[in-house]
C-alpha cells in the first residue's frame, strides 16, 4: 500500500523526536525527577527543531501544522520516555490568543512564541476554593483608568516559575451581577517577567510528580489594558475553546506512556526467567499485556479521530473527552502491568517503571478528571439529567 503524503510526514515526526531523544535517555529524566528540576536543556531543543511552534501559523513564524502533528509530537517524546508537561501548554495556550487576540497583540507576541524568545506556559484558570467549576473564580480584576488591578489567588499553575508569559483567567464583573454564571470572566495576558515581585507572588509546590507546579497570590497586581485578549466578560467562552485541543495533546502523552510502558513489561516478561522459564511465557502475565495492549489501540484511534476532526473545524466535544479518558484509562492501566510484571523491580529507581509510574497517574485527576468525562458524556452526549 502506497504511503500517504500525511503518513510519511507523521513518520518523518516520529523519527525526527525520536533522534532528538536520544540526547535525553532515562538519566537524564531520573536525575531530574530526584532534583525536582525543570528541564531546561530539553525545552530549549525542542525550541530549536522548531516543535513548540507546530501550531502556530506560518505568518507568525510557525510550522502551521494541526493538532494531529502536535499530538504525534507529544506522544512520541513519552514513547521515548520523556515527559513533555515541561511544556506541551506552549503548543495549545497561544490558541486563545491566535483565536482571539487582535492582531497588534498577535504580531507582537506569536513570533516571540514560535521562536523561543518568549515562552508562553502558563495558563491561570484553578483557584484552591472553586476547583473545576470556573464560572465560581473569585480572582477579581478591577479596571482603573488603562489598567487592571488583579487581586486573588490560583493553585496548581503548571510552569509559572519558567514561563515569560501567563493568559489569566479572572472576573471582571462580579458573579452577582451578571445573568449568566458563565459570563463576566476575562482573558488577560500577564507578563510574569514585571509581575514578579510588583504584585504577584509565585509558590512552588512540590508534588509527587516533578511538574514544576505553582501556587500564585496577586496583590493589587496591575496589568495594561491593552493585554486583554478578545472582549471583557467572554473568558470562559475563550477558555472552553481550547479545551480539546488539551484533551487531545494530554491524551496523546497518555497513549506514548502506555507504548513505552508496553515495551518494558514485553521486554522483560521475555527476559525474566524464573523456574527456569521466562515469565512471558505464563498466562498470568500474557493475559493483562495483551488485554491492555488492545485498549491501547482503541484509544489511539480514538485520538487519531478526535485529532482529525479538530484540524478539519468539525465539533469534536465527545471525541477529545472520550480520546483523554481512553488514553489516562490504559497509560494507567500499563503502569499497573508494568509494576506487577517486573515484580519488586518495578519499584526500583534505576528501571525508572516508578517514576513513569508517578507522571501518568496524574491524568486520571488533571487536567480534567475522569468523573467529570464521565458527566460531560452523560449530559451532554447521552441525554440524562446534569448532575451538578
Amino acid at each position: 500500500m502506497t504511503k500517504s503524503p500525511q503518513d510519511e510526514t507523521h513518520q518523518g515526526l516520529k523519527s525526527s523526536i525520536r533522534e532528538l531523544c536520544k540526547d535525553f535517555p532515562d538519566t537524564y529524566w531520573r536525575e531530574l525527577d530526584e532534583k525536582r528540576a525543570y528541564p531546561e536543556a530539553f525545552v530549549q531543543a525542542l525550541t530549536q527543531a522548531g516543535y513548540m511552534a507546530t501550531l502556530i501559523p506560518e505568518e507568525y513564524g510557525g510550522a502551521g501544522l494541526g493538532v494531529n502533528e502536535a499530538s504525534i509530537i507529544l506522544e512520541e517524546i513519552h514513547h521515548c520516555g520523556g515527559n513533555a508537561a515541561a511544556c506541551h501548554a506552549q503548543m495549545y495556550i497561544m490558541g486563545t490568543l491566535l483565536r482571539h487576540g487582535s492582531e497588534e497583540q498577535k504580531r507582537k507576541y506569536l513570533p516571540k512564541v514560535a521562536d523561543g524568545s518568549v515562552r508562553l506556559q502558563a495558563f491561570g484558570v484553578t483557584e484552591p476554593n472553586t476547583g473545576t467549576d470556573t464560572t465560581q473564580l473569585k480572582t477579581m480584576a478591577v479596571r482603573k483608568g488603562d489598567r487592571y488591578v488583579i487581586n486573588g489567588q490560583k493553585i496548581w499553575i503548571s510552569r509559572a516559575e519558567h514561563s515569560d508569559l501567563m493568559l489569566l483567567i479572572a472576573r471582571t464583573t462580579p458573579v452577582d451581577q451578571v445573568k449568566k454564571r458563565t459570563e463576566g470572566l476575562s482573558t488577560i495576558l500577564v507578563d510574569l517577567r514585571q509581575a514578579v515581585g510588583y504584585g504577584l507572588k509565585i509558590r512552588p509546590i512540590r508534588t509527587m510528580m516533578n511538574h514544576a507546579t505553582t501556587e500564585l497570590f496577586f496583590d493589587n497586581l496591575e496589568v495594561p489594558v491593552e493585554n486583554l485578549v478578545g472582549e471583557e466578560g467572554q473568558g470562559f467562552r475563550y477558555l472552553l475553546d481550547s479545551l480539546n485541543a488539551e484533551r487531545i495533546l494530554i491524551a496523546s502523552e497518555c497513549l506514548g506512556d502506555a507504548h513505552w510502558f508496553l515495551e518494558r513489561t514485553c521486554r522483560y516478561a521475555n527476559e525474566r526467567v524464573v523456574f527456569a522459564r521466562p515469565i512471558g511465557k505464563n498466562q498470568g502475565i500474557q493475559f493483562p499485556i495483551a488485554r491492555a495492549y488492545a485498549n491501547l489501540e482503541a484509544a489511539r484511534l480514538m485520538v487519531r479521530r478526535a485529532a482529525g476532526l479538530f484540524d478539519s473545524g468539525k465539533p469534536c466535544g465527545a471525541e477529545a473527552n472520550i480520546s483523554k479518558l481512553l488514553s489516562a484509562d490504559v497509560s494507567w492501566e500499563l503502569a499497573n502491568v508494568a509494576v506487577q510484571t517486573h515484580g519488586g523491580f518495578g519499584f526500583a529507581e534505576e528501571y525508572d517503571i516508578e517514576r513513569k509510574f508517578r507522571e501518568t497517574r496524574l491524568y486520571q485527576v488533571a487536567p480534567i478528571s475522569t468523573n467529570l468525562i464521565l458527566s460531560y458524556l452523560a449530559e451532554h452526549v447521552l441525554g440524562l439529567p446534569r448532575s451538578y
